[in-house]
């Protein structure tokens, strides 16, 4: 049973980690293997900027990828020089099962999407310990139905997925469980354990599988003078990896259930130029040459010499029907290699990683939780952690490499020819390993909140990563993501580095080096962000799609005509929510270094300029005094009209709402002297804006100030809409659009064409960015976790004197404290089972709901329908719905308050 000093250990290796203690290198090993490295940007080297048409699920079988790799639940050092995963057949597929496969983006009817049963089931931060599935099927794998199915499903149909087919009827598949347990920091053992839930025995040949990425043959800018590394077997049946600047490790295979040696194959991670080149005969020693020996019989196609680049250990399966088998490997540096690899302590070893696991999600991060929500916590965190990816991308190097220039798409435009400066050479926490294997900005913004709670250094880590020189524009602009690097997501970097930084220890102990760090360099984007985003210069903001894609009544990065632009209320907020967090930054430094007050009152005064523009009463500003709500307004030569779409457009800004205590202001005279003066003189803003009120007018140093876009009577107003289960609130959470417009769409005329907006609480029935994400109706986590934060701080204000009545019309009236509680257990119910044993948020054929062997596996979605909470989206983006981790754990501190 888990003790609290078991989980100390995950905790000394993350100390040690972090501080290089005893030369540790625990994390040099991890899930840093992409799941999809092909129909990506940086593989695509066509002229048209299409990289699904350029390099398909097809092409990965034969042709050597230029930036990465991918596998199954695979596992890489952290610059994925040698690379482990698993490959299998069954016997009746028509290639060997390498990599995960999905429709592209042009194939599927909401765009791409993975087509394959596989859960990410636990992880330690440090990946002392991880644990995967796959489940495999025994019938041929329905590559043609899924594609040709998807293909032709309309816009408001489901999609159709591999548990819709009939493939696990009867139970005919294979549960593959992958586990990694590290004995030393470069000691991993591995042991894969094939269950057959069918009845009848069922043959399979499993491949686990070594290889090194190939920089050899192309020229890589990162390895171009590095010595070709080799794999080469030795008498005692093992094979050593030798890689010039990895070092050398030494491979072991336990023998298999029949009690023999597995034989070992050979070939070269390179492509096959005879596929390229459309010859007849098949190239031996090749990247496919495994997929030709097993499933094409032809045995020729091995390199004869037991050496090569790539190779595995073929294990020919009979699995007994309803039974199990085990098949153990370990990897180990060469100084450390073991005398007896698969004795007893082998199995030690993984009990007590598992045992430390345990104990690390019940103390450490876990406590207060209830069986059933520590287990959805715990696989949320799986997620998080095992979405780490290597990725590799050197924009000069890519274009000089590529002989047409790779276009943006339906654009003749050079994809990210403005970005020559960016070398991408990190482990990055990925959306989505398989639909997102790139990163997005705002995306790894949010990652690092629960991230913060499970691996202080790596979210500390990966925020700085985004703000140096090799990543930032040289004028500011953080990167978006690999599509169009330019394009623009929510401004909320800054937020990020502030609650990280809180998390980093106690008052007076936190890590000030860092945020001070960051902060030079997010003065660079804020400026960026005003120098590019204010048309008129009158701190209104239009901001492009802003990560909320379709949300609008026409794409809002779209180039108007000459004289006309788009006002944005979330642009506009995110600025002055930009401002927010700066200013609690400058606050912090400024203890200390009174140099930074002068930063503080900059970004104070720039809130309030936002503020009272977007406020005005002139009948320029968002505010809709009819309708008591914030709208975009599209500006035109001939005046303004307000585009009146109830969305999370006027919701957000309430994130801005900042409170500062009277003891900060009171440490910095002339911030205060700026106070004094905007009180005496700018009397009129607290008509549209809730300006400086203090809860205590006697100037007690415990007194607290309110900064906030609205009003109370607007706050009060926009509550109604929010709390309303006929609009916003969902049973699940908030919901992105409200539901008020599935009666009343908004409807306007462009060019003629009457375009409009309605409430769709599922998948998108828009194009809209590729028409795989919709923002008119679901629930989305990201912002949802800005709402209740922001609840959080006007009940710290309010106190009880602030209530709403929620649901709207309920009668039943809460604090705002109360209110966030209530969106956090709606959220969370979502991941829960409820009476009926199902969870909502994953909606599964009927025959599996109950099932013993999927009931308790939990996907965490992109997004989530409106109505009923089912999953949509990228089905494995634990991301930033692993933020549920974190509510989770608020939910256990309340609970243990009131007990």
């Amino acid at each position: 049973m888990a003790d609290v000093n078991q989980a100390r250990a995950e905790l000394k290796r993350l100390t040690s980690e972090a501080h290089r203690e005893d030369a540790s290198n625990w994390k040099r090993w991890g899930p840093y293997l992409a799941e999809r490295q092909w129909g990506t940007v940086r593989e695509d080297y066509s002229s048209h900027g299409e990289p699904w048409h350029h390099f398909t699920h097809d092409d990965a079988i034969w042709r050597t990828y230029r930036w990465g790799e991918d596998g199954i639940l695979g596992l890489t050092d952290r610059q994925c020089r040698l690379c482990f995963a698993i490959a299998l057949w069954n016997g009746k597929d028509p290639i060997l099962k390498e990599r995960l496969y999905g429709v592209g983006g042009p194939e599927g009817n909401h765009g791409e999407d993975v087509k394959e049963a596989y859960y990410y089931l636990d992880s330690t931060p440090t990946h002392s310990y991880m644990k995967g599935l796959y489940k495999y099927p025994q019938g041929a794998f329905p590559y043609s139905d899924l594609q040709k199915v998807n293909s032709q499903r309309r816009r408001d149909e489901l999609e159709y997925e591999l548990t819709d087919t009939n493939i696990f009827a009867d139970n005919k598949y294979f549960d593959v469980f992958v586990e990694y347990c590290k004995e030393q920091d470069e000691d991993i053992l591995i042991r894969i354990t094939i269950c057959n839930r069918g009845k009848m025995n069922a043959p399979l040949t499993f491949l686990p599988t070594f290889w090194f990425r190939n920089y050899w043959t192309q020229k890589n800018v990162f390895e171009k003078e590095m010595a070709k590394p080799q794999l080469s077997l030795n008498k005692d049946q093992s094979v050593t990896a030798t890689h010039p600047s990895l070092g050398t490790y030494q491979i072991q295979v336990d023998v298999g259930p029949d009690g023999k040696m597995p034989e070992w194959l050979f070939t070269e991670n390179e492509t096959n130029t005879w596929k390229l080149e459309k010859r007849s005969s098949s190239k031996p020693s090749c990247k496919d040459a495994f997929h030709q020996y097993i499933v094409e019989g032809k045995k020729k196609a091995l390199n004869p010499k037991p050496a090569g680049t790539k190779s595995a250990a073929h294990y020919t399966l009979e699995v007994p029907g309803e039974s199990k088998v085990t098949i153990n490997l370990r990897l180990s540096r060469s100084d450390i290699v073991p005398a007896k690899a698969f004795d007893e302590s082998f199995a030690e070893s993984f009990e007590q990683r598992i045992m430390e696991a345990d104990a690390f999600y019940q103390f450490k991060v876990g406590a207060g939780l209830n069986e059933e929500e520590r287990h959805v916590l715990r696989q949320a965190n799986a997620g998080l952690l095992w979405s780490k990816q290597f990725y590799c991308y050197a924009v000069k190097d890519w274009l000089e490499e590529a002989p047409n220039r790779p276009l943006l798409a339906h654009h003749t435009e050079v994809r990210n020819k403005e970005w020559t400066h960016l070398y991408n050479r990190d482990v990055i926490s990925m959306p989505d390993k398989w639909e997102y294997p790139w990163y997005a900005a705002w995306d790894s913004a949010f990652h690092m909140i629960p991230f913060a709670n499970l691996d202080i250094n790596y979210a500390k880590e990966q925020l700085v990563l985004f703000l140096r020189e090799w990543y930032m524009h040289p004028n500011g602009q953080i990167p978006a993501y690999e599509w169009n690097l330019s394009d623009v997501n929510p401004p909320v970097h800054a937020w990020s580095c502030w609650r990280t930084y809180q998390m980093t220890g106690p008052p007076g102990q936190r890590d000030r080096v860092f945020l001070s760090k960051v902060f030079q360099k997010l003065l660079l984007n804020f400026t960026w962000w005003v120098n590019r985003k204010d048309p008129r210069g009158k701190h209104v903001f239009s901001g492009g799609f802003l990560g909320l894609d379709n949300i609008g009544i026409f794409d809002r990065s779209r180039q108007f005509p000459a004289g006309s632009h788009l006002e944005q209320a979330d642009g506009t907020a995110w600025m002055a929510y930009y401002c927010s967090s700066m200013m609690s930054i400058a606050f912090e430094l400024a203890d200390g270094n009174i140099a930074y007050a002068d930063i503080a009152s900059k970004f104070f005064e720039h809130y309030v300029s936002i503020a009272e523009a977007m406020n005005s009463l002139d009948g320029t500003g968002l505010w809709d005094e009819e309708d008591g709500f914030y709208y975009d307004h599209l500006f035109t030569p001939t005046g303004t009209k307000p585009l009146k779409i109830r969305s999370m457009v006027g919701i957000i800004p309430l994130f801005t709402v900042d409170v500062i205590s009277q003891r900060v202001i009171d440490q910095m005279p002339e911030f205060r002297k700026r106070i004094d003066w905007f009180l005496e003189r700018r009397g009129d803003l607290t008509k549209f804006m809730t300006f400086m009120e203090a809860n205590d007018n006697e100037g007690n140093q415990d007194a607290l100030w309110l900064l906030a876009i609205p009003t109370r009577e607007r706050l009060e107003r926009i509550l109604q809409y929010l709390l309303d289960e006929d609009e916003f609130l969902s049973d699940y959470g908030i919901r992105s659009l409200s539901k008020f417009h599935l009666d009343n769409p908004f409807t306007l005329e462009i060019n003629q064409v009457p375009e409009r907006v309605k409430y769709v609480p599922g998948e998108s029935d828009s194009f809209m960015f590729g028409g795989n994400s919709n923002w008119r109706g679901p629930i989305w986590f990201p912002l949802n976790y800005l709402l209740i934060e922001a609840l959080d701080r006007y009940h710290q204000f309010y106190g009880d004197s602030l209530r709403a009545e929620c649901p709207t019309g309920s009668g039943n009236y809460m604090n705002m404290a109360e209110v966030a509680n209530e969106i956090r257990r709606r959220l969370v119910r979502l991941f829960l089972e409820n009476k009926e044993g199902s969870r909502p948020s994953y909606a599964r054929n009927e025959n599996l709901l109950n099932d013993p062997h999927w009931k308790d596996l939990v996907l965490f979605y992109e997004y989530f329908h409106g109505d009923t909470g089912r999953g949509l989206g990228a089905n494995h983006q634990t991301g930033w719905t692993a933020l549920v981790a974190p509510i989770l754990e608020h939910i256990a501190r309340v609970r243990s308050r009131n007990q």
